[in-house]
């Protein structure tokens, strides 16, 4: 069976998902609850941040943290030992195609191909389900476009910010049937809304 999978993305009023700060530490209390199985990102938010992965400390796999899969199609991602060690995550799985290139051969990433020149989210999410995965938690802006677009989002959550960025909105909001499932309301203005996406 495929797993409930959850999106949280921080926005402006506009819709609009960079250009204004966020308060990490909320963000990723909020999406803690949902205690997902896996946590599905891409390769170019992985690679916007090497800088600091490869600097961070490393405290070692956490046996009960989230496995963290990275849709990775052209082999970019370096810092696989980096990732595995920060602390968060219970270990790496690398997301290839059939036309990946190839990878180094003393690669140890344990890693799932799928899809042709491109990895097929679909295949990604029956496979994880038949593993035991109940809960994936997107958290990628690019992942979370294919995965709409796929109709394989559950549950999404808003971080709303009480700003006006302008720019390009995040996701075409007519083209998702949205029910409310829940709002908060936080002292700085910030709203969290949560829907189920049918």
């Amino acid at each position: 069976m495929r797993p409930h999978v959850v999106a949280q993305l921080a926005v402006s009023l506009d819709g609009v998902t960079s250009g204004f700060d966020v308060d990490l530490a909320r963000f990723y209390a909020l999406a803690s609850l949902w205690q997902e199985d896996v946590t599905l990102i891409d390769a170019g938010t992985i690679l916007a941040q090497e800088n600091a992965v490869l600097a961070a400390p490393r405290r070692g796999p956490r046996a009960e943290g989230p496995l963290l899969a990275v849709v990775d199609e052209r082999a970019r991602v370096r810092s696989w030992d980096s990732l595995r060690e920060l602390g968060y995550w219970s270990g790496v799985l690398a997301l290839y195609a059939e036309q990946t290139p190839e990878r180094p051969p003393d690669a140890t990433t344990r890693e799932l191909i799928t899809g042709y020149d491109q990895v097929d989210l679909v295949e990604v999410l029956d496979a994880l389900g038949r593993r035991g995965v109940q809960t994936v938690r997107v958290d990628a802006h690019a992942v979370l476009r294919t995965c709409l677009s796929l109709d394989l989002v559950d549950e999404l959550a808003l971080l709303v910010h009480p700003v006006l960025i302008g720019g390009e909105p995040w996701h075409d909001i007519h083209r998702l049937n949205l029910q409310h499932a829940g709002t908060e309301v936080f002292k700085d203005g910030v709203i969290w809304i949560r829907y189920c996406v049918s």
